[in-house]
């Protein structure tokens, strides 16, 4: 078997952000009556919000802003362009978030029947973005701590994807070696190429089949796939 180690990528490829963003973002509306001011609906609170927050996580991907700025800038940019006035923006709405999203528990299809068919055949790690301060949360509210033995996170490794260090200090970890690894993920530039640059195969996972001229191992629509070749 050429594989002995998989690694995960966790929101967007396991953990369904956008659904559980989205349900978050519901219960703040609502929480806060933002419908008083008669201005914006939730649908389109979720849409600026999920605009904004795409960007500022390039931006932190990209090392040019913190986790903490992130975290403080995200609502007051998402409320301002909505026409909020900055009196009226709610000053625990962002911490309000974070406290609720990790609690919401919806999965891509067939998460826990793929995971339950490859934990007696590999050892698996995620290998992620976030913030360690919730990614137990979402792991536990969403079932699915015992599949993994290993959660290496940006904050943990001190590098983030793309970054080949990061790869490299997930193998250093984990004991695995690059030959013997497989990184599945949905990001193209994070997950796929920060997995090639430093020697290890790759899963473009790819559910809105989006057109891309990338050269990838594998590439998937739905998790179910990955029980024909693993």
């Amino acid at each position: 078997m050429k594989y002995r180690h998989l690694f995960f990528d966790l929101d967007h490829t396991l953990w369904d952000f956008e659904k559980n963003a989205n349900e978050t973002l519901r219960t703040l509306y609502a929480r806060h009556d933002f419908a008083r001011f008669g201005t914006f609906t939730v649908e389109e609170f979720i849409r600026v919000y999920s605009d904004i927050n795409h960007a500022l996580w390039r931006m932190y991907q990209s090392g040019k802003i913190s986790q903490t700025q992130l975290r403080d800038v995200r609502f007051s940019r998402t409320l301002s362009k909505l026409g909020v006035p900055d009196a009226d923006v709610p000053a625990t709405i962002s911490a309000e978030f974070t406290d609720i999203l990790p609690l919401k528990s919806a999965v891509f299809p067939y998460t826990h029947e793929v995971l339950d068919y490859l934990k007696p055949k590999y050892r698996m790690h995620l290998i992620t973005n976030g913030f360690n301060d919730i990614q137990a949360t979402k792991l536990a509210s969403s079932n699915l701590t015992h599949y993994f033995e290993s959660v290496i996170t940006s904050e943990h490794s001190g590098h983030l994807k793309p970054d080949p260090r990061m790869f490299q200090h997930a193998l250093q970890h984990t004991g695995a070696t690059a030959a013997e690894s497989l990184m599945i993920g949905d990001n193209l530039e994070c997950d796929v190429l920060g997995a090639f640059n430093a020697g290890i195969d790759q899963v473009y996972f790819n559910p809105d089949k989006r057109r891309h001229f990338a050269q990838t191992t594998h590439e998937i629509s739905c998790l179910s796939e990955l029980k024909g070749f693993l």
